[in-house]
């Protein structure tokens, strides 16, 4: 056990390094350039609120803000351990299902497990919740919850049935579970945001390869470490 944990750890903190460094290239810019969109709105909003407060002859009220880490070092290194963190959780269930499953591993067969990963938790509910940035337009946090939680669920229930289920009244059974949250569709975020449509399209094209290098990068390494330590027991 102690061997499967250390396997675990090892794969997720090489993946969680690598996805860091993807994000930094690619993400952590349109995030930023996002930034810029919501700062102006809401020194707008403050401009606005402002002037409406002097024309009756009120005084605004002081507020603090919420704290957020600083750009630069500081966000960079919460952020690095939270990749790290996914990367090493993530890392734990999928040796954990492969111990489970009680097969032989290798790479080839690790990278497979990991797009499945893909598929459950980017994949599938990313076409009804496309990753989103900062000052876009959502519904409400516990309805996109659920449905996101629900459609995980559905889609690892429906590849289980696909990959490993003989029976074909089982296969077509999780394919319609898989299909189910789809129809029912996602939760509607209300019209209008600040950034352009341009800018969130080319975010979730890139937050969706990122996460898809992360699961190959995450299963492969996994499988291979995996197999490798069962090999010399």
């Amino acid at each position: 056990m102690q061997k499967i944990f250390l396997t675990a750890v090892l794969a997720g903190l090489v993946a969680g390094v690598f996805v860091f460094g993807v994000q930094t290239a690619k993400l952590t810019p349109l995030i930023l350039e996002a930034e810029v969109y919501e700062d102006a709105d809401a020194a707008k909003k403050e401009t606005a609120a402002k002037a409406s407060a002097a024309a009756m002859g009120m005084e605004m009220p002081l507020h603090e803000e919420a704290w957020e880490p600083a750009n630069g070092v500081e966000r960079n290194s919460y952020r690095f351990l939270a990749d790290l963190g996914v990367g090493v959780g993530f890392s734990l269930m999928l040796v954990g299902a492969f111990a489970l499953r009680g097969d032989r591993m290798d790479a080839r067969r690790g990278v497979l497990w990991g797009l499945a990963g893909f598929a459950v938790f980017s994949l599938a509910p990313g076409f009804g919740l496309p990753p989103e940035l900062p000052a876009t337009m959502a519904a409400s946090l516990t309805e996109r919850q659920i449905w996101w939680v629900g459609t995980a669920l559905a889609t690892a229930f429906g590849l289980y049935c696909l990959v490993f289920q003989r029976s074909n009244a089982l296969k077509a059974a999780g394919l319609a579970v898989m299909i189910a949250p789809h129809i029912i569709g996602a939760p509607k975020p209300p019209l209008g945001g600040m950034v352009p449509t341009e800018l969130n399209a080319e975010f979730a094209a890139a937050s969706l390869a990122t996460m898809a290098m992360f699961w190959i990068v995450l299963g492969g390494l996994s499988g291979w470490l995996y197999g490798r330590e069962h090999a010399t027991n």
